[in-house]
């Protein structure tokens, strides 16, 4: 979870204990009055637990301060922005999470990124984009709509072939050997790499085991234009689009590409990766 998530989050947690103790109430009544847990009030006013639009407005209601339900919703608001949960992304499958990405994508011209253990979406053959979203979907337990976000995700790739457009990824070798589908998934996946190695629009570049590195690629992230970045966790997604957050992903990326190698040297390192597969 990010500092600046969980800062705002403790803020809200003291404007609610605020509204509370103004209506003259301890944790306890207001929590029999909402007909609610008290480990639920102490970790909504400690900021210990995101509340959700209607609990703003149960707690609110509950203190006689019906009215400043828009500004703590405000506050939430800003918080969701930031620090976008699976749960709630996924709640219909991944399909809207694609469509999502296809926007976003559309109105950015140069997109950054960097991947430790799998390939880029954009980058991604429908066959392995399958196995991991039935994967994701089973870990996450959400709803499965493999196919509709396969297609979404292909139809993102649309933008790889326009003209005025840049991707630069950065790719751990280690996302070369993972084994998330099986080895013929993972050899088309390999080639269809390889094959965008020379595309005008596409620069790709292989961080070797062996690179000397002034920082390690510790998770992967993505840089839209010079406005945005986003950065997956286990549980959320981080939007940063805060001038101190970005330049500090931008430098991030930049250090990560000194220790990268491009053209017949990337292409090297993906031959040995899908060599590999037959000794398996």
């Amino acid at each position: 979870m990010s500092t600046d998530f969980q800062t705002a989050r403790v803020a809200l947690g003291a404007r609610l204990r605020e509204l509370r103790s103004e209506a003259g109430m301890n944790g306890k009544e207001l929590a029999e009055r909402l007909d609610w847990q008290r480990s639920k009030i102490s970790r909504l006013e400690n900021g210990k637990q995101t509340p959700s639009h209607e609990d703003l407005a149960a707690w609110t209601k509950a203190v006689g301060k019906p009215d400043t339900v828009a500004e703590l919703q405000g506050r939430l608001q800003g918080l969701e922005t930031q620090y976008r949960t699976w749960r709630r992304q996924l709640a219909n499958g991944h399909r809207s999470r694609q469509e999502l990405a296809v926007a976003e994508t559309a109105r950015t011209q140069l997109i950054r990124g960097v991947e430790v253990a799998r390939i880029p979406g954009l980058f991604q053959t429908a066959d392995y984009a399958r196995h991991l979203f039935i994967a994701n979907a089973e870990f996450r337990k959400t709803p499965r709509d493999t196919d509709a976000a396969v297609r979404a995700r292909i139809q993102r790739q649309e933008a790889l072939y326009e003209a005025g457009r840049s991707f630069r990824f950065l790719l751990w070798e280690a996302a070369l050997y993972a084994q998330v589908c099986p080895r013929e998934v993972m050899a088309a996946q390999l080639d269809r790499l390889s094959g965008l190695i020379g595309v005008d629009t596409v620069e790709l570049g292989i961080i070797p085991f062996t690179a000397s590195l002034q920082r390690t690629p510790a998770h992967g992230f993505w840089i839209y234009d010079d406005r945005l970045v986003t950065v997956e966790t286990i549980n959320a997604e981080l939007w940063l689009d805060d001038r101190d957050n970005i330049d500090l992903y931008a430098r991030a990326w930049n250090w990560l590409q000194e220790s990268a190698v491009y053209g017949h040297q990337a292409h090297r390192l993906i031959a040995r990766a899908r060599a590999a597969l037959a000794l398996m």
